[in-house]
């Protein structure tokens, strides 16, 4: 599927709790850089949309936990773009280990926002193109 796109992250001590395991608050962080990242691969980053006078605050985010992650393990965090929706762009997340275990799965839903005024706006077509070139 050309929507689809695999980031893969490293689990680094830092994000471990006194369980051992990957702390549940970041996963968001894991999301946003593969969604980063996703973007970036469409030839869009959020430097150059927000440079354009556009911000994507976060909406929506949910979380589905299964099995935990350990330090040290690569994980591969799969980001499915759904079609955009007027203001609104959803990202849906899996993220597995190397065993191909599923760990997770989320939901992001983003909108796109004047900087200036914070008011809802249609994301302009040449960033709009991109995105569904990418999807389609």
């Amino acid at each position: 599927m050309k929507s689809e796109f695999i980031h893969t992250i490293r689990v680094r001590y830092v994000e471990c709790d006194s369980m051992g395991f990957v702390h549940h608050s970041v996963y968001a962080t894991y999301f946003e850089e593969a969604r980063t990242e996703v973007m970036r691969k469409m030839g869009l980053n959020y430097k150059e949309i927000e440079d354009a006078g556009i911000i994507m605050p976060v909406k929506f985010m949910d979380f589905h936990f299964k099995k935990a992650a350990f330090y040290d393990e690569l994980l591969h965090v799969k980001v499915v773009i759904h079609p955009l929706t007027g203001v609104r762009c959803k990202f849906g997340y899996e993220t597995r280990n190397s065993k191909g275990d599923l760990l997770n799965t989320g939901t992001t839903e983003l909108f796109f926002a004047s900087k200036k005024d914070m008011k809802p706006m249609k994301l302009p077509l040449e960033f709009e193109n991109k995105i569904k070139s990418f999807i389609s």
